[in-house]
């Protein structure tokens, strides 16, 4: 099997310090502090793909686009495909990752399937990789579906991004690798994006933005579907219980979404678009918190309230990364969703970034679905 590699190495770069997407917010990122995020996700990807599927031949994309992470790894690729050639970087040395472009990932995903020019061949060319595995999210989705329309060469993203709206996702890292060794046949995907400004003021309207031929797995994720049923008890229920400990200093970290927006406005004040908010004692301690802003937060008493985010089932790794490994280790989790919800969803996962904190919350939990009912589920 011939796969090929593309990093985007900004790729949900915006996501731990508030900004909900990297989209035009490189620079921004990066003076917040921001850590690369996507390379080392792709190197969970390889190695997974080294174990399952040694003899696989890889194509993969010039540096900072994969290359490196490709060859530790321990695979020699068979080509490299360089985007970079002949452009001068800014900086006079090796391209920068800030640098890349859509224009970058559209080129090195057109040289794996084999194309020439702007439009596609009638026939696929004898040297098109068998698969095109991105790491990245959304946008870079849209990038690779748009270098590919026209072909039936497939694709299959490892999550990297802040949003992952779309299905042509696997659940994690090593779920991508597992599905680029055994699959068998692909069917028709929708891949979607949304604008990141809106988002970023608390307005989600999904775009369609290509339709790609995906591999066929149980590990791939379906697109966020809204969640029907009312959450008007469960808040009630819940912020009731958040009132009862005002005084004692307990910290609560009140995570994105519908439903935890629901508790927000019990408690009687107004949420931050899709972010996190701090409660103590009966006040906001911070409103659309960074995770560096969530930690300073934190006491010696800390509950984080989170639900699934939308039909995926994801209690961490989809739209809340402030709400990162080093937070989740100090604090109580509790999760609450509506009744529908969990209806539309087989299981709970989870993707921190952290695969031993993964395993330390992954097996059988309480959910809150009401006032004061709740449903046992099984993180996975």
């Amino acid at each position: 099997m011939d796969v090929g590699i593309v990093v985007n190495p900004v790729a949900g770069m915006g996501g731990r310090v508030g900004l909900k997407g990297t989209d035009g917010k490189v620079a921004e990122a990066i003076e917040r502090g921001a850590e690369p995020r996507a390379p080392a996700r792709a190197r969970r990807m390889l190695d997974r793909l080294a174990a399952v599927a040694p003899e696989t031949s890889v194509v993969a994309a010039a540096d900072p686009m994969g290359e490196s992470t490709v060859r530790e790894a321990g695979f020699d690729p068979a080509r490299v495909v360089d985007p970079f050639e002949g452009e001068a970087s800014a900086s006079g040395g090796a391209p920068d990752p800030t640098e890349t472009t859509a224009a970058h990932t559209a080129a090195v995903v057109r040289a794996f399937a084999g194309l020439e020019g702007d439009g596609p061949d009638d026939e696929r060319p004898a040297d098109a990789v068998d698969l095109v595995l991105f790491v990245g999210g959304d946008g870079t989705a849209a990038d690779v579906a748009g270098a590919l329309e026209g072909t039936e060469v497939p694709m299959l993203g490892v999550p990297a991004g802040v949003k992952v709206y779309s299905s042509v996702f696997a659940v994690s890292p090593e779920d991508a690798a597992e599905v680029a060794a055994s699959f068998s046949r692909t069917e028709r995907r929708e891949v979607m994006d949304i604008d990141e400004d809106a988002y970023r003021e608390g307005e989600v309207h999904p775009e369609l933005r290509g339709v790609a031929h995906v591999p066929v797995a149980d590990d791939l994720q379906s697109s966020k579907q809204t969640a029907s049923g009312t959450v008007e008890s469960l808040a009630e229920g819940v912020a009731a219980d958040i009132r009862e400990r005002d005084g004692e200093g307990v910290t609560f970290v009140l995570g994105p979404g519908s439903t935890v927006g629901a508790i927000k406005d019990e408690l009687g004040f107004e949420p931050s678009p899709i972010g996190v908010d701090v409660w103590r004692d009966g006040e906001v301690v911070v409103r659309d918190a960074a995770e560096a802003e969530i930690l300073d937060a934190l006491g010696e008493e800390n509950v984080i309230v989170v639900s699934p985010i939308g039909g995926q089932g994801f209690v961490f790794g989809r739209g809340n990364p402030q709400v990162s490994p080093a937070v989740i280790r100090r604090c109580d989790l509790r999760i609450v969703a509506s009744r529908a919800k969990l209806d539309d969803v087989r299981a709970l996962r989870v993707d921190t970034d952290d695969p031993d904190l993964d395993d330390d919350l992954s097996g059988w939990v309480r959910v809150r679905v009401g006032k004061f009912e709740t449903r046992m589920m099984k993180i996975v």
